[in-house]
């Protein structure tokens, strides 16, 4: 599969999570975000592993609940931490810090220098998504924020640990996303469960927005989401993240009845255009990399930072 298709099905991920907050507000229970979260992740990841046939072996146990722990099981609740503390717009701003944090992190674990302009398209695309989602009114929580940034940096370090580890030889990317969405999943409940109490009664309109939120926003969503960072650099993946609050202003229109300004329609143009831009200074500079002749020494550390086939590697 070439590049532009890879990125293609993997931009469907972001997507698909730019219609979470369409589907809590619409068809779950109010108030109980930590076990929306759970119920999120636990089944999915059950699911898949269950699919996949395949449990950890070795260190995979525990390195699965690293990366379990960083891109689902502290994401989550913090997440919905800031989310609840803050205006939904503040909250998306410091979500779509992310990629800045994946940019430093990749540079220092994978070797994945990102030029000036890569950078600048992620500051770019973090603007626009404010010119969309902020408002005059947003008020500031210092809690609410140090939630906010913590979030986007527990994916960003689960996101850059996920291609610096890859996976165990012989196992695809529907196992392992199982092992991340499980273990992550094992970290919220008992938080859930002191934070929330016993889990509501369930009609049908939640059971339908539960089966979605497990099934294609959280267990498709994610295999696309970890399949792509196995073929692609790390910065490259992380750079679809805006396409997110994007999608849920998409939505607010067409389905929620949301009026969208001139300035958010221009927000919403800068933040897109800066992530195809992002995604082409990306491609560029893997290809300059890949061109360049290695040293021995460099080779090794090239092992860690070059994108991944679907093919299994061992780590």
């Amino acid at each position: 599969m070439n590049r532009l298709a890879t990125l293609a099905l993997t931009a469907l991920a972001p997507v698909s999570w730019g219609s979470t907050y369409a589907v809590a507000t619409e068809l779950l229970p109010p108030d109980r975000p930590l076990f929306t979260a759970a119920m999120r992740a636990l089944p999915a990841g059950l699911l898949l592993t269950a699919l996949s046939r395949t449990l950890p072996a070795g260190s995979w146990w525990w390195k699965s609940a690293v990366l379990g722990t960083l891109n689902i099981g502290a994401f989550f609740p913090l997440l919905f931490l800031s989310a609840y503390r803050l205006p939904g717009g503040v909250a998306a701003v410091l979500g779509s810090a992310g990629p800045l944090f994946v940019v430093g992190l990749a540079a220092l674990l994978l070797g994945e220098r990102a030029e000036l302009r890569t950078v600048l398209a992620a500051i770019a695309a973090a603007f626009g998504v404010g010119m969309v989602v902020l408002t005059a009114q947003a008020r500031l929580d210092a809690l609410g924020i140090a939630a906010g940034v913590v979030s986007s940096a527990s994916m960003a370090a689960g996101t850059v640990m996920t291609k610096r580890w890859g996976r165990p030889a012989g196992v695809g990317p529907l196992a392992a996303t199982g092992w991340q969405l499980t273990a992550g999943g094992l970290v919220i409940v008992p938080l859930a469960a002191l934070a929330e109490g016993a889990p509501p009664a369930l009609d049908g309109r939640a059971l339908l927005g539960y089966g979605y939120m497990m099934l294609i926003n959280t267990g498709i969503a994610y295999w696309l989401w970890f399949r792509g960072m196995g073929q692609l650099s790390a910065t490259s993946v992380t750079l679809l993240g805006p396409l997110s609050p994007l999608t849920a202003a998409a939505i607010g229109w067409a389905a929620l009845g949301q009026a969208l300004t001139p300035v958010q329609l221009a927000g919403m143009a800068l933040a897109f255009g800066a992530t195809v831009a992002g995604q082409v200074f990306a491609a560029r500079s893997s290809a300059r990399a890949a061109a360049v002749p290695f040293s021995s020494t460099e080779k090794n550390d090239q092992n860690f930072s070059m994108d991944l086939t679907d093919r299994p590697v061992r780590r």
